[in-house]
């Protein structure tokens, strides 16, 4: 009966203990029917159980401050990101904004140009009016000419030259052509380098487009992948917190329960496996991290590629309309030309005896009038040629410049983020050392 009494009186102070969790070292044994050796050898089994429990409570206090502390790091280390994550859009944002301010700058000084041809071409106007006033003045002195012009306006007509006809009347010397043939050469040189610079902007057009659409392809597959990594990487802070949640339970199971000693290696098995699946979660958030971070890099710099190449698209547009618009000019002066020809032959019918010298008068004037509109037109696109190369380069230094200090913002802030993660996967390594020393002792 004394046996009996004493184990029943154990197991109240033990359940007392385990409850109240302030385990104390005294049993209260009734010494009726006992003797004192029986006494000190309840006592001492008591005391041993006592202190494993209070050594494994103790253990188990001290890992969830450990695993509170590890959810804290991770949610400071989330908070981080997630400011840089914004910081980055910030100044993406940025950069889209000066991208707009420069494209307006351009469209502004474009059409700055635009007025100063509009006005260049008024002027050329005014000239083109002396320059036909100088004409009639001629048409009237020379009005006995034109019965002598009847064979050269037929001879005129038809102005278009082969390759071979061109070669073979430019290796004849300026003394021995013709009018019609000296025409039709000037002609054809003017015309053949107009092609083939139009021939030329069209293929470099059509090879910038396809450029084009390659790199709208793979900026569609940058996004696709982008949020197909953001779907899992959601997914996994799902399955994070659910881990955190039943964690938790098990933390208030294991305090609510009244574990045996026989429970321990279970409660430890699944918290390996708790800690190993966490380690796992970790690791494939650094790798989607790391792997958002690169694609993200690779669309800004598709972008900048694009936007560039729509700016030398647009560039390319314009000189072929400004050339097309030329093109037209020179027509139109083209056929001005034939019907001054063929005023000039219907006054050189009437002045066959002065037709030598007289022609000799008329072609020097046409010469040199011709020089000069062809010189001062040529300086004339030099001189647009050269501000528009100018400005270009200017944009694209400044753009360039722009670009690079983002990329150095960007490395200062990839290298601070790598330096961060450093120093948590040591100060980890450190809470696991600590925690397998705890656990060992």
């Amino acid at each position: 009966m004394s046996v009996k009494s004493s184990k029943e009186m154990r197991k109240v102070n033990i359940s007392s203990s385990l409850e109240s969790e302030d385990i104390s070292l005294e049993t209260t044994v009734p010494t009726d029917d006992i003797s004192s050796s029986e006494e000190r050898e309840g006592t001492v089994k008591i005391t041993k159980q006592l202190i494993e429990r209070k050594e494994l409570l103790h253990n188990l206090q001290l890992l969830k401050i450990e695993l509170s502390q590890k959810n804290l790091m991770i949610d400071n280390l989330k908070v981080e990101y997630l400011t840089k994550i914004e910081e980055l859009e910030e100044k993406l944002n940025d950069a889209v904004h000066q991208k707009q301010l420069l494209s307006l700058r351009l469209d502004s000084q474009l059409a700055l140009q635009q007025e100063d041809a509009r006005k260049h071409q008024a002027l050329m106007k005014q000239e083109m009016e002396t320059i036909l006033l100088r004409q009639k003045q001629l048409e009237e002195t020379n009005h006995q000419l034109r019965e002598r012009a009847g064979g050269i306006r037929r001879s005129l007509r038809d102005l278009e030259l082969t390759d071979d006809c061109y070669k073979q009347l430019k290796l004849l010397p300026e003394d021995q052509l013709s009018i019609p043939e000296y025409v039709s050469i000037r002609f054809y040189e003017v015309v053949h380098s107009l092609r083939e610079e139009l021939s030329g902007l069209q293929m470099k057009k059509e090879s910038l487009i396809e450029e084009l659409s390659g790199y709208k392809s793979q900026l569609k597959c940058l996004t696709e992948s982008y949020e197909d990594e953001r779907r899992t990487r959601s997914e996994l802070e799902v399955r994070c917190q659910r881990l955190t949640l039943e964690l938790a339970d098990t933390k208030q199971m294991i305090q609510q329960g009244d574990y045996r000693q026989e429970n321990y290696d279970k409660v430890k098995c699944e918290r390996d496996t708790f800690e190993h699946e966490l380690s796992e979660l970790r690791r494939k958030y650094e790798i989607l991290e790391v792997s958002h971070k690169a694609q993200a890099k690779e669309r800004n710099d598709l972008s900048k590629e694009l936007a560039t190449i729509q700016q030398s698209l647009n560039l390319l547009q314009k000189d072929k309309d400004y050339l097309n618009r030329q093109n037209m000019e020179l027509s139109v002066r083209c056929a001005h030309e034939e019907d001054r020809l063929e005023r000039l032959q219907s006054q050189l019918e009437d002045a066959k005896k002065a037709r030598e010298e007289m022609y000799e008068k008329y072609v020097a004037s046409r010469d040199h009038y011709k020089t000069e509109y062809e010189k001062r037109l040529h300086e004339e696109l030099e001189q647009i040629r050269l501000k528009t190369n100018q400005e270009i380069e200017q944009l694209r230094s400044a753009s360039k410049e722009m670009y690079e200090r983002e990329n150095r913002n960007l490395r200062e802030a990839r290298d601070n983020a790598v330096a961060e993660k450093e120093r948590a996967v040591v100060a980890e390594k450190d809470a696991l050392r600590k925690y397998d020393q705890l656990l060992e002792q």
